[in-house]
């Protein structure tokens, strides 16, 4: 069952333009539109599943982060890549703050919250997924909660890895997390960037989009203008530069699946990057580093 957006959460704007039709490549193969406001051009699938029928279009083998199974190439590449990410992530959280507690919303089957309990963090996760809570909680130890808002206490880092694109009530979940970081934290979000070169590449095709999964597509003024109504400031933007590869990977495979992909993701791969240098940093996925 689908429902209908009739106002943006960003500017609560009543009108849309169809901007791309996409496929559901990973689960139902269904049609989804992402349509963009009139007025502050965010992008957002519309319509979309209700909340009681979206957790269906995460029941697949293919959607690693919560699974812990390598069964095909992709997940293998998938799993190294991860691997690279998290001490990349690690070494972003180091330069903000070496003590102290993190959040990690969104924490899959935890991965990323055991390499912060083994650098001295005080960890705790969210999963809505069932299958993720329980290997994350297994794996650290942590009881894991399903939910942001049964949480009380603040944190000085909360992280949303490529999450916030998966929220259906952008201004209930916003407001939370202000009220859960510590007024000197960082709240650090990851969100692909569909004004990237590998995004204007493959068109209908680009694994960034992932409906009806993501249901909002976020730029940089987006993102700018979402943190600001919620007096939230984006003190930093870095990119995720391995992102442009496996996106373009998974981006050829749904266009034309073949061994050719790999040649062909890495060349988008490593256009995108040059591309996003001299183009405001529109890198395939960024992450912005935000405080109060």
């Amino acid at each position: 069952m689908l429902e209908k957006v009739d106002n943006c959460p960003l500017c609560n704007g009543g009108h849309f333009n169809d901007y791309i039709v996409c496929e559901d490549f990973t689960v139902s193969h269904e049609k989804f539109t992402i349509t963009q406001c009139d007025q502050c051009h965010l992008l957002l699938t519309n319509p979309r599943p209700t909340a009681e029928t979206i957790s269906s279009y995460y029941q697949s083998e293919n959607y690693i982060s919560h699974q812990n199974k390598s069964t095909n190439p992709i997940n293998l590449i998938y799993k190294i890549a991860r691997h690279f990410t998290i001490k990349s992530k690690i070494r972003l959280l180091k330069r903000l703050t070496t003590t102290g507690k993190v959040l990690d919303v969104g924490c899959g089957t935890g991965h990323f919250l055991k390499a912060c309990q083994k650098e001295g963090w005080q960890a705790m996760g969210v999963e809505p997924d069932p299958t993720a809570r329980a290997i994350a909680s297994d794996k650290t130890g942590i009881q894991i909660t399903n939910t942001l808002f049964k949480l009380e206490t603040t944190f000085d880092i909360i992280t949303l890895w490529h999450v916030l694109e998966h929220v259906s009530d952008l201004t209930s979940y916003l407001t939370k997390l202000y009220d859960l970081l510590d007024n000197n934290g960082t709240i650090i979000v990851a969100v692909p960037n569909y004004r990237s070169f590998d995004a204007q590449h493959y068109k209908e095709y680009w694994a960034g989009y992932d409906v009806p999964r993501h249901l909002y597509h976020f730029d940089q003024d987006a993102m700018l203008r979402l943190m600001a109504k919620h007096q939230l400031k984006v003190r930093e933007i870095v990119p995720m530069k391995l992102d442009a590869y496996y996106v373009s990977m998974l981006s050829e495979g749904y266009k034309r699946p073949g061994l050719k992909k790999y040649v062909n993701s890495f060349i988008t791969g490593w256009k995108s990057n040059i591309y996003a240098k001299k183009n405001n940093k529109n890198y395939s996925s960024l992450i912005y580093i935000i405080t109060k």
